[in-house]
């Protein structure tokens, strides 16, 4: 008589839709308690990682504070920096002279990141009739993580522009706090007003929509 088989099973995926769930729950929970964020040495060890915002230096923590010290003016090397959006043109953020800006420094496989852009999303839903400028900027390598930019780009309805900061140009925006997200307020006068390390849900968006207000309402000239 035949022995009896069992029928063979796949073996089951480790992210399944309950644990990727569970991943964001918990994400969001220790963003709520504090600032969160991602360095470059968090980036999965897979595919060309050329482009991760620290070239060499060590890693370092973000301390819980949203405005560290900063060059004071947006630099000529960054805003004349050619750089290349999602859809494949090239821009400059000298092309937003004259407008509040915010530049956000990001990456589609930082946690904390996934969480702040629907944020942004938000706020610049609100401020773009005011010609409020949102540029995002990942830290990734254009040529690998171009499909999973776009990608995300299409799943989060972001309509801002989105595109690629060579390690050059984000290492010398950080001026060494290699921690993302990384954002940025600059004036119409090309003046960094605030700077934000990391992200917290119940802090941070209304802090940077406080910045964006007083970036409105700056009337300093250059």
């Amino acid at each position: 008589m035949p022995l009896s088989r069992k029928p063979l099973t796949k073996p089951r995926k480790f992210w399944t839709v309950p644990r990727v769930l569970g991943t964001l729950i918990v994400l969001s929970l220790v963003a709520a308690f504090g600032f969160s964020s991602c360095t470059s040495t968090d980036e999965p060890k897979t595919g060309n990682t050329s482009n991760s915002a620290a070239p060499s230096p060590p890693a370092q923590k973000v301390a819980p504070a949203t405005q560290p010290e900063a060059m004071p003016t947006l630099p000529d090397s960054l805003r004349d920096a050619q750089l290349t959006a999602v859809n494949g043109e090239d821009f400059k953020l000298a092309d937003y002279s004259g407008k509040v800006m915010l530049v956000n420094l990001w990456a589609t496989w930082c946690g904390p990141c996934r969480l702040e852009t629907p944020e942004l999303v938000k706020l610049y839903e609100e401020f773009k009739s005011q010609g409020v400028e949102i540029v995002g900027l990942t830290t990734e390598n254009p040529e690998s993580s171009a499909a999973t930019v776009k990608e995300f780009v299409r799943a989060n309805g972001v309509k801002y522009r989105i595109g690629w900061a060579s390690q050059e140009f984000a290492w010398t925006l950080m001026q060494g706090r290699n921690s993302i997200p990384q954002s940025f307020i600059i004036s119409r006068d090309g003046r960094i007003m605030k700077r934000f390390v990391g992200f917290s849900p119940v802090q941070t968006p209304p802090q940077i929509k406080q910045a964006i207000e007083a970036a409105l309402n700056d009337k300093t000239k250059a």
